[in-house]
């Protein structure tokens, strides 16, 4: 066996960072009072627990779910990252590390990765986490019952996993010879396995607490059973969650926070009125009027992430099911003007699908310039706009709909957060000056928007992927059939058969060469409409420090201190 032995790197962030106007403090060593919280509520104190940290911050609303099986937002990614921690994890330089598994081996064929957890670990209610806890979970993950947004995408290449996905779940290739020792085994290659595992999905859950309460598991702190640094210890729908230091994580003594409360917010005018008053620290929805005036300042943030926003055509409705019709809506769009002007510069003009930052075969090397350099240039041309539209108007009219007669309104679905409803304006000015198409906006509340998106309740809507781990695969796989989170709910079985073949060899430059060739298939067939690259912008106070924010988009405080 070739061994994979991991050395843990510290994890500590180190310069930038962050706000607070007296919403995170320290406190002095409390031993079982209540502690008051940014807002001056009353929260329970973190058993054993004497001193620390109390920060709150704002990320989000309401999550959808923090069942880490089911999630696939960032804002509840974010949460459970806190509260469970994977085989492997990544560090605050984005590199993978020993997180519950101090070491693994990986057979000589790629087939076989055997896991050698610490010892002594625990759930945060004091009992033994072992490997069968992770045969466990990843079975669960598999479950049809379960219907994980992330199983095929995740698991896909375990041994047994389509009969798993049929029911049979005991096919799974998966084992614990002894309680440290977890072994998977693979059908195939998988030259990314090692970072599929760092995906918050691929995390351990307590097996008698969530078959004991079933779909309300998560809902109570006394039931929300965790092996991370933080655990839960309140939840107050449409106010806040609050999590605390969990005494039981095998790394607690680094641990700096006492309690992290994330204060739930949609609006962003509330989220920087609760900023400027300090009952946060920081907020990831800034309200885009207010940037022209942040950029610059000391306390606002703005860094690339791995992702794309896109547009999804519900490919199964007419007249979305005509690739002529859907190329003709994408290339209309003058994607310099969204991400430069209505987003005010804050992202960055989608040229392809999968955008910068994103590895290829060669160390050091990029995705996207190396589809720049095979295809000569990028997909959409941005110096060359109205040859897109031309293009455009010429494609609409090959589709039956002359200067748009005869084209039905087009129902286009959002969440009032961001940029979402500046730019869905944008398109319906810009889809009714072009091509004479009328557009009605359809706002939908975060709750609600992601699972009637995901069931293909619409006609248009925005969407938008940040990478779980770098490689092109994790973006291109969104429009493979069997995805869960094919939301556009594109099928092609060529583009699926060139993605298996993409994900199950052991040559990497092979690998890269068919990502290549899927990308430029999706982009042909309008699939999506790429519209810009991500950044996150925030607001953070300059005194915290020892956090920090990943590729991802994801912020970590559990070792934050404060000036």
């Amino acid at each position: 066996m070739k061994k994979m032995s991991l050395v843990l790197a510290a994890v500590m962030a180190t310069g930038m960072i962050l706000t607070a106007c007296g919403g995170s403090k320290s406190t002095q060593p409390t031993t079982g009072a209540a502690t008051s919280a940014a807002n001056g509520e009353t929260t329970a104190p973190a058993e054993g627990n004497s001193k620390g940290l109390d920060l709150a911050v704002q990320i989000g609303p309401d999550p959808e779910t923090i069942d880490p099986a089911l999630n696939s937002a960032v804002d509840g990614g974010n949460m459970i990252l806190h509260a469970f921690e994977t085989l492997l994890s990544v560090d605050s330089e984005n590199k993978i590390v020993p997180g519950q598994a101090e070491s693994f081996d990986v057979s000589e064929d790629g087939l076989t990765y055997t896991f050698h957890l610490r010892k002594g670990l625990k759930w945060s209610d004091g009992t033994p986490l072992t490997a069968n806890d992770f045969v466990y979970s990843w079975k669960r993950l598999a479950d049809p019952k379960t219907a994980a947004p992330y199983a095929g995408d995740m698991l896909g290449y375990v041994k047994g996993y389509d009969e798993a996905a049929a029911g049979n779940l005991d096919a799974l290739g998966l084992s614990a010879p002894d309680e440290n020792t977890f072994v998977v085994e693979l059908s195939a290659p998988c030259v990314y396995f090692s970072k599929l595992v760092t995906h918050g999905s691929m995390v351990p859950v307590e097996k008698a607490t969530v078959e004991a309460n079933g779909d309300q598991w998560t809902l109570k702190p006394e039931t929300y059973v965790s092996n991370g640094p933080l655990k839960m210890i309140e939840w107050v729908p449409g106010s806040h969650i609050t999590f605390a230091k969990n005494e039981n994580y095998w790394d607690a003594d680094k641990v700096t926070l006492n309690t992290l409360k994330f204060v739930l917010m949609e609006d962003g005018n509330a989220a920087y009125s609760a900023y400027q008053t300090g009952e946060v620290s920081m907020i990831k929805t800034v309200p885009t009027e207010e940037v022209p005036g942040l950029k610059g300042k000391e306390d606002f943030h703005v860094e690339p992430i791995m992702g794309t926003y896109y547009l999804d055509f519900q490919n199964q409705k007419e007249p979305f099911n005509n690739p002529d019709v859907r190329m003709a809506l994408s290339l209309a769009i003058d994607r310099d003007y969204v991400a430069n002007t209505v987003m005010q510069g804050t992202y960055m003009p989608a040229t392809n699908f999968v955008g910068p930052g994103i590895s290829d075969a060669e160390p050091g090397s990029f995705f996207e310039d190396e589809t720049r350099k095979l295809n000569g240039k990028d997909f959409f041309d941005l110096k060359n706009h109205e040859a897109d539209v031309a293009k455009a108007k010429e494609l609409l009219a090959k589709a039956g709909y002359p200067d748009g007669q005869g084209f039905p309104t087009i129902e286009y679905m959002i969440n009032d957060s961001g940029y979402h409803k500046p730019v869905a304006e944008y398109l319906q000015s810009c889809w009714k000056e072009v091509l004479n198409i009328n557009v009605d906006i359809k706002v939908v509340e975060w709750a609600t928007f992601t699972p009637t998106r995901r069931a293909g309740d619409y006609q248009v809507a925005r969407d938008g992927w940040v990478y779980d781990y770098d490689d092109p695969s994790n973006m291109l796989n969104l429009m493979m059939a069997s995805s869960g989170n094919n939301n556009a709910k594109y099928s092609n079985p060529e583009l699926d058969k060139l993605l298996d073949e993409a994900n199950t060899t052991a040559d990497e430059k092979e690998h890269y060469s068919k990502l290549h060739e899927a990308e430029n298939m999706i982009l042909k067939d309008a699939a999506i409409a790429p519209v810009a690259y991500y950044t996150d912008f925030w607001l953070q106070n300059p005194k915290l420090k020892g956090t920090w924010h990943s590729p991802y988009g994801y912020w970590f405080f559990q070792y934050a201190t404060m000036d």
